[in-house]
């Protein structure tokens, strides 16, 4: 017995830990909850497409300094893409800034109504307002719609609304989160109801001491049962993809939202910013007419992961949307992405980046990915492996997004929480899978179902040559 405790303490281990409760939710290969091993195979971040402009910030209140855009999926169908309008820089909270909107049927064409401002007159809440349609069941009609926004001087300032159009303040000035030294707030600050956690939760903007590097722009959490009194959760802390911690960096918006196929899952598409890493001349920067002020930093956009509480995953530190060619990207506050990822076709998603910060053609540009495309489990030609952590499941099948080559495929196998296969659900049961698809039922030799194994503990094994596996889930 002691030979096979030394042989295999990790697996000995890990069948005495709990096992994952994956209930029928869908899981993304954006982290590693449901990853315990990896042989020839790795998490492979994927580039998003650039899909061109979606539209420009082009009215007399908008223009070269727009920003904290909150893209809104409309309960009827449709979107909305609410955003600051600000024509000349000044000092956060000024009183030239407003709540300009645009919107779409598709999320691919986008217009705005001759009348776009829905606040006006509100500094500094229109500094950064952030907005979302609240699905919690018994919401008075009149708040279904929420936004926050504020500074350092008066902290986040709520708002509701009946149809995202005409707005009210929510409890007056009292404010949702205080002023205070570390909260500066001077950032996009989203809330949002969790339906997993079945509370309000909010992330926004901290500073915190880092040594050799001083104040690092940050991320805190607070949470709310009511979205009227709310308690501060901490300050959120970053885990590389050993499990250790990521090295701290400056990230300025941080666009947390549950991701729409898995809501459990909250996606953060965030602004990794870069103060003082120039690129451009003083001659380059007149060239491209970017204000004076704005291109001494540069920024990218980088994606984490969260399940809720205070640890974000960042399973990939390198970069998600780079700022790409031409010079117009290289300039201080472009390349931040709006918050909230939205599907625009049956195989599509799509997110949105501004592009050309303090210049003449500042826009919002749209990016997009297949249907839970953000990263996936890959293995390539030679062939490889993943066996999953401990779960139970609840269902009858298991579904797969996923793409192979023509020589490619995967094959799956049930297996206790030992690492034995199930009779009927190994690797030689296994249908091979060959193919490129949203939704696809696994099959061995004797069917689909798995009804059969439902609230057992269990491991998944899978085999893939030359392909991507996206997501899964037990339906």
């Amino acid at each position: 017995m002691m030979k096979y405790l030394i042989l295999f303490p990790a697996l000995l281990l890990s069948a005495l830990a709990q096992p994952l409760d994956l209930a029928s939710r869908r899981e993304l290969f954006l982290d590693r909850h449901l990853v315990e091993r990896m042989e020839g195979t790795e998490l492979r971040l994927h580039v998003p497409l650039d899909r061109g402009t979606a539209f420009l910030f082009d009215r007399p209140h908008e223009g070269a300094f727009c920003g904290y855009v909150s893209i809104v999926t409309l309960p009827a169908g449709g979107f909305r893409a609410y955003y600051r309008g600000l024509a000349k820089a000044g000092p956060d909270g000024s009183t030239n800034e407003v709540c300009a909107f645009a919107e779409s049927t598709d999320g691919i064409r986008w217009t705005k109504p001759a009348e776009n401002i829905v606040l006006r007159n509100a500094a500094p809440v229109t500094h950064n307002f952030s907005v979302f349609i609240d699905p919690r069941p018994g919401v008075p009609a009149d708040e279904r719609w929420k936004g926050t926004g504020g500074t350092i001087k008066t902290g986040l300032i709520r708002f509701v609304s009946a149809d995202g159009i005409a707005w009210r303040k929510f409890m007056g000035d009292a404010p949702m989160l205080p002023p205070a030294r570390e909260y500066r707030y001077d950032s996009q600050n989203l809330a949002f109801w969790s339906e997993s956690e079945e509370r309000y939760v909010c992330y926004f903007r901290s500073f915190k001491d880092v040594p050799g590097k001083g104040g690092v722009r940050w991320i805190s959490r607070a949470s709310s049962p009511d979205f009227r009194v709310w308690s501060f959760d901490g300050e959120m802390s970053f885990r590389s993809a050993d499990g250790g911690v990521a090295p701290p960096e400056h990230l300025y918006t941080n666009q947390t939202s549950p991701y729409m196929r898995a809501p459990h899952l909250y996606v953060s598409i965030a602004a990794r910013f870069q103060p003082k890493r120039r690129v451009l001349t003083a001659e380059e920067a007149r060239a491209i007419q970017v204000d004076a002020a704005y291109y001494n930093d540069i920024s990218d956009s980088i994606v984490m992961t969260t399940r809720g509480g205070t640890v974000y995953d960042r399973t990939f530190l390198e970069s998600f949307v780079r700022p790409g060619l031409g010079l117009e990207n290289w300039t201080s506050r472009t390349n931040y992405p709006a918050l909230n990822v939205i599907q625009t076709g049956p195989a599509e998603m799509s997110f949105f980046v501004q592009k050309g910060y303090g210049q003449p053609g500042h826009h919002l540009a749209r990016y997009s990915l297949r249907l839970d495309g953000f990263a996936s489990l890959h293995a390539g030609y030679a062939g490889g492996e993943m066996r999953s952590k401990p779960f139970r499941f609840a269902g009858s099948e298991l579904e797969i997004n996923y793409a192979t080559s023509a020589a490619g495929s995967i094959r799956f196998e049930l297996q206790d929480e030992t690492g034995r296969a199930l009779p009927g659900y190994s690797l030689n049961d296994a249908r091979e899978i060959i193919g490129d698809q949203i939704e696809r039922i696994v099959s061995w030799a004797g069917g689909t179902n798995v009804a059969a194994l439902a609230g057992k503990t269990l491991r998944l094994r899978v085999a893939m040559k030359d392909a991507d596996l996206y997501s899964l889930r037990f339906r």
